[in-house]
């Protein structure tokens, strides 16, 4: 299921048009779900069904939301046995990521503590 318009393989960067389609594709609530729920099952991934039953989502839905995914390079599907095992593809959430921070700070090491991002938060 990987998508020709890939986010992040090493050697190519993220264009615009891929970030928007994966800031796209997690825009959604569902998606984003399981796109978390992935995340924390680590690189072994997850089949369909317990992706269904751990976020109650109608196999036919899950079935579109894990393709639009697939299509934003977020998850991989690989074939394990009769399931596909759907996993969080971190090659590209840390290309949208570095993506998304490139020129952070003008350049200069991060000047955006925890503890800033809080009082923004909260106030």
């Amino acid at each position: 299921m990987e998508n020709s318009e890939t986010i992040a393989s090493g050697a190519t960067p993220l264009t615009n048009a891929s970030a928007i389609v994966a800031l796209a594709a997690l825009a959604q609530e569902s998606r984003l779900a399981v796109f978390r729920l992935l995340v924390q099952a680590g690189p072994q991934g997850m089949a369909a069904t317990k992706i269904a039953e751990a976020l109650a989502i109608a196999p036919s839905s899950l079935s579109f939301h894990l393709k639009e995914l697939a299509h934003a390079n977020l998850v991989t599907a690989s074939k394990t046995g009769r399931s596909i095992i759907y996993a969080a593809n971190y090659a590209g959430m840390n290309g949208l990521l570095a993506f998304l921070t490139e020129n952070c700070c003008a350049g200069a090491p991060c000047c955006v503590s925890d503890s800033h991002l809080l009082k923004e938060t909260t106030t």
